[in-house]
């Protein structure tokens, strides 16, 4: 097998970057694949193009016979770009994506006049199997009906000669099978009420969008190099390897050159983005030897969700290209930093305001306040939940590790805005004086935008923080579907703006304030009971768990704690309230994340097994008889004045039967543990003792491998080591 390892090193070794050239520039080829306003307004009647665009808009149903419009003119353009098949692109609950192809062409019962047809029926809805897909409980196997449905707010795209046309996913009873589904419903209850709030401040706002711009990072690795490591291809990550000498302690990698093979490979992958509307805009070196980083510009939640599904896809179908292997896992290498996915969260308005933005006036300021501290206020009470949206068995490895934040969910504002809170938090209860009010709107909310151009401070391991005119969720991992945090996200602050609009009512009404008065009333009291979930200083720190116990944080460290958040009575209630889950989906969701993660980690302990047991002892072995062979010469040399000279040749012996002997009892003992969890039918219970009872001997196991990486002769090892995967450009 070590044939293998040089074998992958020899071809990474001679690679030439791919030739490529631009087509043309960025700004002529974006969305020419795409079924985007300027396609439509080719290819449909005024009439279809209207009821797309309101549909987008407003939410508006598409009638059966301008679905068929719809379709003919979409079905023309694919056409026109040599397109051959269509499919509904959806987004199951495996965390990757779906698609079942379907030609255009079509015959009569004969056989005879063949057609390109595609109809309206084809494009608002499909029957996949819904059995085969995740599904929490909801269906049974004999009920294996499921129904794709158009969605028309994220704009159909051509992928090779493929129409992909985004849709959710449901059961036949309606409840939501994908993770689409949810994300609308959140989206469409915050859209509501931030409306309903900004009319406070503004009359003429009629629509809130939230905006996600999410930061994708990744190790590229060469492709021959990955193949000859089974643990990379089967769970993503390495699950044994003695670290590097050099790893990333020099510093000499972040914001690097970017090295010219992956450099190549980015802009290859740019114009694939640009030709799919994806609006990739920034590119490096992340902090581990050969990590990186690419960023798009804001975009609607919904559409930046599914351009980051779609975006995953394409950079391993790129990747290929190029002889490389993407590796999207949090902490696909142990020692050097793991990879997250930066949810920039904010919200605008159709009159072109980011709510999360101050300004000039003391009026947008306040409306600033208002969203600033209604999002803080709603993390407050739902940080477990927060945390139980980025929970699985990947980003346990990464939170909490190297520069990731910890598993304690807390909000960052910096000094500054931290000052302008206990300011607002003196507000005198009640009806404000003329003169109260002049110096609050003067003094302090007038001059937001002054303190936030000098408040330059970030904190690298807050896992919530506000950067300036958004708020960063740090927290979610490198592979995650972007929509579990941001459904949850959007639902909170939904129902905290709601809430929020009640009571400076009531105030407004019963207490016969001034709407000015009535908020800043609500603001300081909100402010007083977030006071637990803002912290400035290190989220490493042991001191920062102690004080969060303290103050009543959760800190779930593993997955099948955090999932129990899921179906606590707080969320099922919220999640119902608002419409976005009912308790079957909130349930099923909850069953399915259990059942991935205790796969997951079975999967890895399979795989440890089958590695340590069958490359890693054989090698030892073999070089254990070189060993003793040689020992064995020098006895025939040198007689009884063998033991002295072959005094390491002993000592290394003992020391790699000692390693042996722990690989084969550790893996034995790991293997009675998941037999016995294995026999365990309730879902909690299984994850919890593959986490407690398996998992933990996964570091025990890899010690004893790494150590012998080190004792055996390099020339005879047969798994790709950590130098080589790293720093193979």
């Amino acid at each position: 097998m070590s044939t293998l390892r040089f074998q992958a090193l020899r071809e990474a070794s001679t690679r030439k970057p791919v030739k490529f050239e631009e087509s043309d520039r960025k700004s002529t080829i974006f969305g020419s694949n795409v079924f985007n306003d300027k396609a439509m307004k080719q290819f449909l009647t005024s009439d279809a193009f209207k009821g797309v665009r309101d549909a987008v808009q407003h939410g508006t149903k598409i009638d059966r016979k301008l679905a068929d419009y719809i379709a003919m003119g979409m079905k023309e353009w694919a056409l026109s770009k040599g397109v051959t098949h269509y499919t509904h692109w959806f987004q199951p609950l495996t965390g990757t994506t779906a698609e079942k192809h379907d030609a255009f062409f079509e015959t009569s019962y004969d056989g005879s006049d063949p057609v390109e047809k595609f109809g309206g029926a084809q494009l608002v809805q499909q029957e996949p199997d819904a059995s085969s897909f995740p599904n929490g409980g909801i269906r049974n196997t004999f009920e294996a009906r499921g129904y794709t449905a158009w969605d028309p707010t994220s704009p159909a795209f051509i992928f090779g000669t493929t129409l992909c046309i985004p849709t959710v996913f449901i059961s036949y009873t309606g409840e939501a099978l994908d993770y689409k589904t949810p994300l609308l419903r959140a989206l469409m209850v915050m859209d509501d009420a931030a409306t309903e709030v900004c009319k406070y401040f503004d009359k003429n706002v009629k629509k809130v969008t939230a905006t996600l711009g999410w930061e994708q990072e990744y190790f590229l690795v060469d492709r021959a190099l990955a193949n000859s490591r089974p643990d990379l291809i089967m769970t993503g990550r390495t699950l044994l390897g003695h670290t590097s000498a050099k790893g990333q302690q020099l510093d000499d990698h972040y914001f690097g050159s970017i090295p010219t093979r992956a450099l190549t490979y980015m802009r290859d992958l740019e114009q694939e983005c640009m030709l799919l509307g994806i609006p990739v805009k920034t590119r490096h070196n992340e902090v581990a030897p050969n990590q990186f980083e690419l960023a798009p510009i804001f975009e609607e939640t919904n559409l930046a969700v599914d351009h980051n599904c779609l975006l995953m896809d394409v950079m391993q179908k790129v990747a290929e290209r190029h002889e490389l292997k993407v590796l999207f896992h949090e902490k696909p290498f142990k020692g050097v930093n793991g990879s997250g996915k930066h949810n920039n969260w904010s919200l605008a308005t159709d009159t072109g305001v980011n709510l999360l933005s101050p300004s000039k006036t003391p009026m947008s300021n306040l409306q600033f306040l208002t969203f600033f501290i209604n999002t803080i206020k709603a993390v407050n009470d739902n940080e477990s939940l927060l945390r139980a949206a980025i929970a699985s068995a990947s980003n346990d490895h990464r939170l909490g590790a190297n520069e990731a934040p910890p598993a304690i969910i807390s909000v960052f504002i910096g000094g500054q805005l931290t000052k302008v809170l206990a300011e607002l938090e003196g507000v005198t209860t009640g009806k404000l004086s003329p003169e109260e009010k002049t110096d609050l709107k003067l003094n302090v909310v007038g001059k937001i935008p002054d303190v936030l151009l000098d408040n330059t401070d970030r904190n690298r391991t807050s896992p919530f923080a506000f950067t300036g005119n958004k708020f960063e969720f740090r927290a979610v991992g490198s592979t995650a579907n972007c929509s579990n945090a941001m459904t949850t996200l959007n639902a909170i602050v939904a129902k905290q703006l709601r809430d929020f609009k009640v009571e400076v009512d009531a105030l407004i009404d019963s207490k016969d304030m001034k709407k000015d008065d009535a908020i800043f009333n609500v603001l300081r009291e909100y402010i007083k009971q977030s006071k637990k979930i803002l912290f400035e200083g290190d989220g490493y720190s042991e001191e920062w768990e102690i004080e969060a116990a303290k103050r009543g944080l959760s800190n779930f460290k593993t997955t099948p704690e955090a999932l129990k958040a899921r179906i606590s009575k707080q969320s099922l209630d919220l999640f119902s309230e608002l419409n976005i889950m009912n308790h079957i989906e909130v349930e099923a969701r909850y069953e399915i994340e259990l059942e991935e993660y205790t796969k997951k980690i079975q999967i890895e302990g399979r795989v440890l097994g089958d590695i340590s047991k069958n490359h890693v002892i054989p090698t030892a072995i073999r070089y254990q008889n070189t060993l003793i062979a040689n020992v064995k010469g020098l006895k025939d040399i040198f007689g009884a004045d063998f033991e002295t000279i072959a005094k390491e040749q002993i000592v290394l012996i003992k020391e790699i039967s000692g390693h042996i002997e722990g690989i084969n009892s550790k893996v034995q003992e790991m293997t009675n543990e998941r037999k016995s969890a294995n026999n365990l039918t309730d879902a909690q219970e299984m994850a919890e003792a593959y986490c407690n009872k398996v998992k933990p001997y996964f570091e025990i196991i890899r010690n004893h491998c790494d150590k012998l990486e080190l004792l055996v002769d390099n020339e005879i090892w047969t798994l790709t080591k950590y130098r080589e995967l790293l720093f193979t450009k």
